[in-house]
């Protein structure tokens, strides 16, 4: 938990103005931020061309251009890093389909961990507009979603860093799995 309580600090003094706490803030998270990368960019089709480390700086780039981050510690840090990086896979992606004029859509394959049987390839576009929706409806479950398999945290961090029982994170994540994998059939 030290190194929790040093990375809140640390942006802290980022907001307070201080570029060397953000320099600091990032490379703390680095490590962290590149298996995130990693994680999303395995779910990807063949062909593309970003790897975890641009993907990665990228994600930087886009989240240093507010003067001001809407967060307060790493595990909300880390969650907005991940939908980041999804983002630029999906813009990637549209970038990608509209140079081919209207290309078929990208497909990833969703985690077997919580795919069920399913090996379906889903359309990406589709699972970041329910993940959106999700949000909309209940975004404690959003967020669990996001932290367990975007940004690969295990069950007992996340719920130690949320403040729930792991019973709850466990129940919470099966609903939210199912509700999404709900949303992407009906689509």
């Amino acid at each position: 938990m030290g190194a929790d309580a040093d990375i809140t600090a640390l942006m802290e003094q980022w907001r307070a103005g201080d570029p060397m706490a953000e320099e600091a803030v990032f490379r703390g998270l680095y490590g962290e931020l590149r298996e995130i990368a990693d994680r999303l960019l395995r779910g990807e089709a063949a062909g593309h061309t970003l790897q975890p480390t641009a993907l990665v700086h990228e994600a930087y780039l886009r989240l240093g251009v507010s003067d001001s981050l809407p967060v307060n510690d790493r595990r909300h840090l880390l969650a907005l890093s991940a939908r980041v990086m999804r983002q630029v896979l999906i813009d990637s992606a549209r970038r990608r389909r509209r140079a081919k004029r209207g290309g078929s859509a990208r497909w990833v394959t969703l985690d077997p961990r919580w795919a069920g049987a399913s090996s379906e390839p889903l359309d990406v576009e589709a699972f970041e507009e329910a993940l959106v929706r999700l949000e909309a409806l209940d975004p404690r479950k959003a967020e669990l979603l996001q932290l367990r398999h975007l940004a690969g945290l295990p069950l007992v961090e996340i719920a130690e860093l949320t403040g729930l029982s792991s019973s709850t994170v466990k129940r919470d994540l099966r609903w939210a799995r199912a509700w999404i994998m709900t949303e992407l059939e009906s689509a």
